[in-house]
């Protein structure tokens, strides 16, 4: 049997749900992580966080800060640091257009989603965001209670 055709149906899913509520995210993008072994374990068993998590350019390339992989539990002495820092993985194209778009119109890069692909490699999806007024965060939560009283309406 060929194994390298094999592929791995995941559900890992880990959102950042305070992403969509204080900021709107104008563009998507997906990015590969860096990660150790035992990171990637972690994220595997579920155990990662995105809250208070954002991205920076240092020397020219993406890095993620803030987020959180717990240890692993069968990790020896060579577990990895919790927060550290780890680096996203784009082309040049995505790279220059994230980086015009957060000089030049005040936009910030937060993670939206990181999610274990069909082919067992950790992705991450990132959003070039414009922070929400507090009226707007007043509006997206009214609209979301609409939305809630009209579908209870319809099931009655």
């Amino acid at each position: 049997m060929n194994y390298s055709a094999v592929y791995i149906k995941s559900n890992i899913l880990i959102r950042n749900k305070r992403a969509t509520f204080d900021f709107e995210i104008t563009e998507r993008f997906t990015a590969g992580i860096q990660l150790y072994g035992t990171e990637i374990k972690s994220i595997r068993d579920g155990k990662a966080g995105l809250s208070d998590t954002f991205c920076t350019f240092i020397n020219n390339e993406l890095w993620i800060l803030n987020m959180h992989i717990s240890t692993y539990f069968f990790g020896t002495y060579n577990n990895h640091d919790v927060r550290r820092a780890r680096k996203l993985l784009l082309n040049k194209r995505e790279l220059k257009k994230l980086s015009r778009g957060t000089k030049e119109t005040g936009l910030t890069i937060i993670p939206t989603k990181l999610f274990i692909n069909e082919k067992g490699l950790a992705k991450m999806e990132i959003g070039l965001a414009k922070g929400k007024k507090n009226y707007d965060k007043r509006q997206s939560l009214r609209e979301k209670e609409d939305k809630r009283s009209i579908d209870r309406a319809m099931k009655e």
